[in-house]
């Protein structure tokens, strides 16, 4: 992987996540709740928080939560969500404990790949109380499910709009100022390495289908890192308007269906 962190790395696209990404169902919080069995007690400290989607959708199932990112966006449009028991707070997780004390739950829903793992693992650790957990979402909410099955409107044109991207940053997966060359993996050994217990998996079945309009599906496009807006310089009102181009050629309605896909939890126990 020929990349490194830098703040560069979702840039302009915090604005874009609250209009372009699918929000996380009830029914993860129900699982949250029923595997670890949250009372309303506790705190929650959702690493790499973003705009907060994970952290609001969990915060009622404890007396109070913290949010953490690196990206000030993110936590600008957090923090515009006005919740009182909820903390906002720039920072890296590599910077952790911060101070922050102790949590009955500690999430990282999409998140611990850009991190320096075994040091986050590590220092996470005695921040987790005791019958507390560490908790993984795996989720894709960009983009809905693959398929052929009939929806009320066309699925948005993915593929036409990948290589839409790949014409304006090149093949190679941009990632802040360098590119991702592949995946990163193993943070099932990073964990059992630093000394977690597990994993228990739980699955959140989903399915429903999203209708979607050509402006969420821009604003996807622009919330991921990998076409984060200050990747296309100068170029970017013009790559907005090919992809509306694309999009109404698709979809001459402006408005697409998508199926919502499953969600992934992997709980660990320190």
């Amino acid at each position: 992987m020929d990349w490194a962190w830098d703040p560069s790395l979702y840039e302009g696209s915090a604005r874009h996540y609250a209009v372009g990404r699918m929000g996380y169902p009830a029914a993860l919080a129900d699982a949250v709740r029923d595997a670890l069995g949250l009372d309303g007690t506790g705190r929650l400290l959702d690493v790499g928080c973003g705009p907060g989607s994970l952290t609001l959708l969990l915060a009622p199932l404890v007396s109070s939560a913290v949010g953490v990112d690196a990206d000030p966006g993110m936590i600008a449009e957090a923090r515009r969500s006005g919740a009182a028991t909820i903390a906002w707070r720039q920072l890296r997780a590599e910077e952790l404990p911060a101070d922050l004390g102790t949590f009955r739950l500690v999430t990282f829903a999409q998140s611990f790949h850009w991190m320096d793992q075994p040091r986050v693992a590590r220092e996470v650790r005695p921040m987790i109380e005791p019958g507390g957990a560490w908790v993984h979402v795996f989720a894709t909410t960009h983009r809905g499910a693959e398929g052929h099955d009939p929806l009320p409107h066309p699925r948005p044109p993915w593929d036409r709009i990948d290589e839409l991207v790949a014409s304006y940053l090149g093949p190679a997966r941009r990632a802040g100022q360098g590119v991702l060359l592949q995946p990163r993996s193993g943070e099932e050994d990073v964990m059992r390495a630093t000394g977690y217990r597990g994993p228990q998996r739980l699955e959140v079945v989903r399915g429903e289908v999203v209708e979607r309009s050509a402006e969420e599906v821009v604003s996807a496009v622009l919330s991921l890192s990998s076409s984060a807006p200050h990747l296309f310089g100068p170029r970017l009102p013009q790559f907005e308007h090919d992809l509306r181009e694309l999009l109404r050629s698709a979809s001459p309605t402006g408005t697409f269906a998508e199926r919502a896909r499953d969600v992934g939890v992997v709980i660990w126990r320190p």
